[in-house]
């Protein structure tokens, strides 16, 4: 699988060449500052408008009908009772003219429909309305009658693929052929081991479950929609919705200016995004679908979870020389990638000469899933730095030498080729420095019942370079203000901040008198989604293209002023003057060809990343955790993130992302898993933030670290940043389960470490014992 498309899953454009002249910075007054977001008042005093908040004069509120069973055939469905009620203003079914639209005909999973007569999980879409007010709507969905016909539903992959198990799909459950790998001989591997450690890991299925719920608002004027939707990509809204419906691209403009979270799933449309627009259509009014939290945790996507089998081989040395690594899991209903890049830490984390991996994916009766957060390496990455950890103790060796020992400079994945740059060395040793690793496992082990441990975890992310397309218009203004317009989406990551950094360090202009214009397809230039960690090293070189754009047009003026060469002019604080002699100085404003024109406008585009080079951050992370053997509980004490993203762009965000990655993480290790009533009725039995344990303030420590690996890399892009948001969760949990073990001595390899199941391992372990 390609992993740009991973999260576009649309056709990527061509990009023009960039300008040329674009050294890299050495030295920077603005860009690297933790400086204040830019937007940070409108968010803070609620003056932010995001897409929930959209209220248009005339709205209806739309609501859908969903199948309550994991698996159900729909036998009839009467919505006249719902027509009539008060304030409907529109009802859509499966026999609605328009409505029988294939949903997502580009994907490579099973073909549907927008109300499929087959519910192949609990939530799937069946009908809808648009009424007055949310209340007459969710009114109007109780009167509408259906008679389904109850089927059984398998929920778990392994039972998925076993003969006899109930059928998602006609053709049967499983995914196709497995995907495989292979470098070297991994039974020649292991018989050169002198140590082998083999272990079976779960991992759970998450869900995203954003502060904004997903939804839209459409309206249509005359045969052209405006949609305002939650979105992390304005253009994949505008493309996916105007293929649906059948419309040119530029009757349909999408307007995203502010999302309340995402984590991948909001790169692409929803079918509520097309239920908005139909309902708006047959009411002639514009209409408001947003989801309830309910709904969430149903139909927006999930991180797939299953079962692994890794097996590792080393010398007494340390030096790996076999990874054997097979993954089953699940896309749900419809997404053929139930383990997609589980395996990518395994193939290109750590030098190993025989490698293979072996991916398998069964169609259940769940909601489909989407790209989360590094999509399948955290998931690899539990099982990988638990079995090196294994590897250590068996060689009597400390994790972090073993890892150390095993550091490659090459993408072992893509046929050896060099990475532009890796900080993973810098990452473990500093981290480890900075964390008092040696001490820390040099203390001796506690008596009683709490004890505590340390862990460390390391990662890569396969997709941290983005890449073209891009493009970003600066426009500087007769006073010395600019206006800065790009396409990309901020998801609360200070995309924006960092952009007008940029422009800030070029151009000299404070901030404050930087206007910025994005994620509006009617007004913005064309971006990816904000997805992968693509965004900064994606965006910025463009943005500091058209400054620097911008720049040489204004120096060229002034050299005709000052007459003097350009190569000996610099522009600062709103003056032009002659490095050589600086008695030479020309205020911007007085610029005579800047007088005739009142703006100058400067066009920047992403190059290419750099031919036969991988460009790839890489992240160590260490914590402490203290375990309450009576009772089960993990408190995680402490952690410290140290990240190889190449250069910090701005410190503040840079940081925010390190520390909610390792939330993350820690829900992942500790408190988060979908539960399916997998006996029975196959249905989610917490679909809620009660049942549901995202972690909150007092599940977190409060003592959390961030430090910077800053690797100067020259090949990257031309501001040398690398994607950052992905690796800051990749390695979080399993960081987590190794300092469990390092505790208690008890090997915890199904997430999360819930205190029932550490109790019982604990209890298996005083048995052994006596």
């Amino acid at each position: 699988m390609n992993e740009a498309n991973y999260y576009s899953r649309d056709p990527v454009p061509e990009t023009p060449e960039p300008k040329q002249g674009q050294d890299h910075w050495v030295e920077t007054r603005v860009v690297g500052q933790p400086l204040p977001r830019v937007d940070a008042y409108q968010r803070l005093s609620g003056a932010a408008v995001y897409p929930s908040d959209v209220n248009l004069p005339d709205m209806l509120y739309g609501a859908v009908l969903r199948c309550p069973h994991a698996h159900a055939r729909v036998q009839s469905l009467d919505a006249t009772a719902a027509e009539k009620m008060p304030g409907v203003r529109a009802v859509l079914t499966a026999a609605s003219p328009g409505a029988d639209i294939p949903w997502q005909p580009e994907s490579e999973g099973p073909a549907s429909v927008l109300f499929d007569s087959v519910c192949r999980f609990e939530g799937e879409a069946v009908a809808a309305v648009a009424a007055a007010t949310p209340y007459q709507a969710h009114d109007a969905l109780r009167a509408i009658e259906v008679v389904y016909d109850v089927q059984p539903a398998v929920s778990n992959p392994l039972t998925a693929l076993e003969p006899g198990a109930p059928k998602v799909h006609p053709e049967g459950n499983s995914v196709g052929e497995p995907s495989t790998y292979e470098r070297g001989d991994v039974n020649t591997g292991f018989d050169a081991a002198d140590v082998v450690v083999e272990e079976t890991f779960e991992v759970p299925f998450l869900l995203h479950t954003p502060l904004e719920t997903h939804g839209c608002v459409a309206r249509w004027e005359g045969d052209k929609l405006t949609i305002w939707e939650s979105t992390q990509g304005v253009y994949n809204v505008q493309s996916q919705t105007a293929r649906a419906l059948d419309l040119p691209l530029s009757h349909v403009r999408v307007i995203g200016h502010y999302v309340g979270g995402g984590f991948g799933s909001k790169l692409a449309i929803g079918k509520y995004t097309l239920i908005a627009a139909l309902l708006a259509k047959k009411s002639a009014r514009p209409v408001k679908v947003f989801l309830s939290r309910e709904e969430t945790f149903l139909c927006v996507g999930n991180r797939p979870g299953g079962t692994m089998r890794l097996k590792a081989g080393a010398r007494r040395d340390g030096t790996l020389t076999a990874l054997d690594f097979e993954a089953l899991g699940s896309g749900g209903a419809y997404s053929p990638y139930g383990t997609g890049l589980f395996d990518w830490q395994i193939r290109d984390l750590y030098h190993c000469p025989n490698v293979r991996t072996k991916g398998q994916s069964a169609y259940i009766h769940a909601g489909e899933e989407s790209p989360m957060r590094a999509p399948g390496h955290p998931q690899g990455s539990w099982a990988l730095e638990q079995i090196l950890d294994g590897l250590a103790e068996k060689l009597g060796m400390d994790p972090l030498e073993l890892r150390l020992k095993n550091l490659t400079t090459v993408s072992q994945a893509r046929g050896d080729i060099p990475y532009t740059s890796t900080g993973f060395k810098e990452c473990l040793e500093d981290g480890a420095k900075a964390f008092g690793w040696a001490a820390a496992r040099a203390r001796p082990p506690a008596k009683g019942a709490i004890v505590r441990g340390v862990g460390l975890g390391g990662c890569t992310w396969v997709a941290g370079a983005g890449g073209p397309p891009s493009t970003a218009i600066v426009k500087y203004f007769a006073d010395g203000s600019v206006n800065l317009n790009l396409g990309a989406s901020d998801i609360g990551t200070g995309t924006k901040t960092v952009m007008a950094m940029g422009v800030a360090e070029e151009l000299g202009v404070p901030l404050e008198r930087i206007q910025i214009e994005h994620a509006d397809t009617g007004t913005t230039e064309f971006a990816t989604a904000s997805g992968g960690s693509k965004t900064v090293p994606t965006e910025s070189p463009a943005v500091r293209a058209a400054a620097l754009d911008c720049k040489e047009q204004l120096l060229a003026m002034a050299a005709d002023d000052l007459e003097t060469a350009i190569g000996e002019l610099k522009l600062e604080e709103g003056e032009v003057f002659s490095t050589h002699d600086p008695s030479k100085r020309l205020a911007v404003g007085e610029i005579s060809q800047f007088q005739r024109r009142r703006t100058v406008i400067g066009v920047g585009y992403r190059g290419p990343n750099p031919e036969g080079k991988a460009v790839c951050p890489f992240a160590a992370q260490f914590c402490e955790v203290e375990v309450n053997k009576l009772t089960g509980e993990v408190r995680v004490l402490r952690f410290l993130g140290a990240h190889d993203s190449g250069r910090v762009m701005s410190r503040l965000t840079y940081d925010n992302q390190v520390y909610g990655g390792i939330v993350m993480g820690i829900g992942f290790g500790l408190t988060e898993r979908r539960v399916l009533d997998e006996k029975q009725t196959g249905k989610m039995v917490n679909k809620n933030w009660h049942d549901y344990k995202i972690p909150t303030a007092l599940d977190v420590p409060a003592d959390m670290v961030s430090l910077p690996i800053e690797i100067q890399d020259l090949e990257c892009n031309t501001t040398g940043a690398k994607g950052l948001g992905e690796p800051v969760t990749i390695p979080t949990a399993a960081a987590i389960a190794n300092a469990v073990y390092h505790a208690t001595g008890v090997r915890v390899t199904e997430a999360p470490i819930n205190p029932t199941r550490l109790l019982e391992l604990l209890a298996a372990q005083d048995e052994r014992r006596a």
